[in-house]
């Protein structure tokens, strides 16, 4: 799903995690600043677009996961999964 997709099914883009997955990102490419990681919430649903490669999609995932409690919580969400 392309970052314009999410952008256009959310009903909110929770702030800083493209901005972060970019940041864990640019340690290891230079060019990551250039990336379109977004994340975004529709329903009871969190989307967030990942970089394509294994090891960026880990540290990325790593990165924001703290973060995904509070942006779950307010939409009710009590059971989870992680859906690649």
């Amino acid at each position: 799903m392309t970052p314009e997709a999410t952008d256009a099914v959310s009903d909110r883009l929770p702030p800083g995690f493209g901005e972060l997955m970019r940041a864990v990102s640019q340690r290891a490419v230079p060019i990551a600043i250039l990336s379109r990681q977004v994340a975004g919430t529709r329903g009871r649903s969190l989307i967030v677009n990942l970089p394509g490669k294994p090891t960026a999609i880990a540290e990325c995932l790593d990165a924001v996961f703290p973060a995904t409690r509070y942006c779950i919580d307010p939409i009710g969400v009590r059971d989870w999964r992680l859906a690649i």
